[in-house]
């Protein structure tokens, strides 16, 4: 094999690992604010990991900024589980 057959094969393996890398993350997740008790579930975008831990720290500080306690994240998923809960979230659909 040349060098540049081996070039051809390895452009676009390279390629298909950098877009599953820069993949959308998304977290639904349950917060609460106390005095009067209020709950909210809402979808946010995660950077990085896609993984509960890193949605965790990141959703705990994004809330708090605003007088939220993050309750539990639910799960993460990518853009196909995006739409399906874009009405149950509202107006906290990406909001934080």
């Amino acid at each position: 094999m040349t060098g540049m057959t081996k070039l051809t094969f390895l452009i676009p393996a390279l390629l298909m690992l950098a877009s599953g890398a820069n993949a959308a993350c998304y977290a639904d997740y349950k917060a609460k604010q106390d005095n009067p008790l209020r709950l909210h579930y809402g979808v946010a975008e995660v950077s990085g990991d896609c993984t509960k831990a890193r949605a965790e720290r990141q959703l705990t500080n994004r809330l708090a900024d605003d007088g939220w306690t993050l309750l539990n994240v639910l799960g993460v998923f990518d853009d196909a589980g995006l739409e399906e809960r874009k009405d149950s979230a509202g107006e906290y659909f990406l909001r934080y």
